[in-house]
């Protein structure tokens, strides 16, 4: 009888525990059948807007997909470069190619929210079809740009939460990476794209947002002078090893002409030399969503940490 006791407590306590959970979920679902059909009012660039409190099929005119797969939202539409971003398959395997000249086609997808940038064509026939709202590129930090995605589906906590975990884990990163190659090392972040090489500044994804903002990584002079200000800097060949920095990320394409790496000028510099050319795949290392973000900072302390 005694050996009996001890068993029947610890049923119990599962028992409890399955029924702990069974009423989470059940709260949840319920949740989530309340905000059924409820509008909510959003304060976006250009006034309130009526938006679904629990969007259900969204379509992406923009580089905010990885914002929305993080925070849990169903996208039926999205433009062509996160369609072919390998990171966001899965997440968009039911999902539809479209763009702001896609009329019908976003029609016919039945969006009950469009999401894009305030460069967008076909503005006032894009909110015939569904509520949408634009953001201008660059208004709001990459960290601030994720909480107002999470403002606009009503799930302003979990990206905020994210928000205060990132800056967290990226910082502490970012001080073993300066303590393991010194402090006055620099990293570039080089994109060879459609025949054209490219350096980035500080905010225009690859990566950028993580070493410099978050981890505080220093630039190039070079870099800095040419393309901190623009966002990028289209450059030749011939002038690259003044914008390499003493480690590169350099970010290729599966089409790309490769002949730049086997480039005198290239193999020269010191990044080259030492083994410090981190390469990434371009599709993959290209935006600075939330998602994206995540991945870039994995790569950055694999690559500087070996962790």
């Amino acid at each position: 009888m005694k050996k009996l006791i001890p068993a029947l407590f610890i049923l119990l306590l599962i028992l409890a525990a399955c029924g702990s959970n069974d009423s989470a979920d059940s709260n949840k679902k319920a949740d989530s059948a309340d905000n059924e059909g409820e509008m909510i009012t959003y304060d976006s660039e250009d006034g309130p807007v009526e938006v679904p409190a629990d969007p259900k099929r969204v379509v992406v005119l923009s580089s905010y997909v990885g914002d929305l797969i993080d925070l849990d939202v169903p996208i039926v539409g999205a433009d062509a470069w996160s369609m072919q971003n390998p990171r966001f398959k899965d997440a968009l395997k039911d999902a539809e190619e479209v763009t702001e000249d896609d009329l019908e086609k976003i029609i016919e997808l039945k969006p009950d929210l469009i999401i894009g940038l305030s460069s967008l064509k076909n503005l006032d026939k894009l909110k015939e079809i569904a509520p949408t709202v634009t953001f201008t590129y660059g208004k709001l930090n990459y960290l601030d740009q994720h909480v107002e995605i999470g403002k606009l589906v009503n799930k302003e906590d979990e990206a905020q939460a994210w928000v205060d975990d990132f800056t967290k884990r990226a910082a502490e990163a970012g001080e073993q990476i300066k303590e393991n190659i010194g402090p006055d090392a620099t990293v570039s972040v080089v994109e060879n794209f459609d025949k054209q090489l490219y350096v980035y500044g500080d905010n225009w994804g690859r990566g950028t947002e993580v070493l410099y903002q978050a981890m505080g990584l220093n630039m190039p002079e070079k870099v800095k002078e040419d393309a901190l200000e623009a966002g990028y800097f289209a450059l030749s060949t011939e002038v690259l090893p003044e914008y390499m920095g003493d480690y590169v990320i350099f970010s290729k394409f599966d089409d790309a002409d490769t002949s730049v790496e086997d480039s005198e000028s290239f193999q020269n510099t010191a990044a080259a030399k030492n083994d410090r050319v981190y390469e990434v795949d371009g599709n993959a290392f290209y935006f600075n969503d939330s998602n994206t973000l995540d991945y870039q900072l994995e790569f950055i302390k694999e690559s500087f940490l070996g962790k």
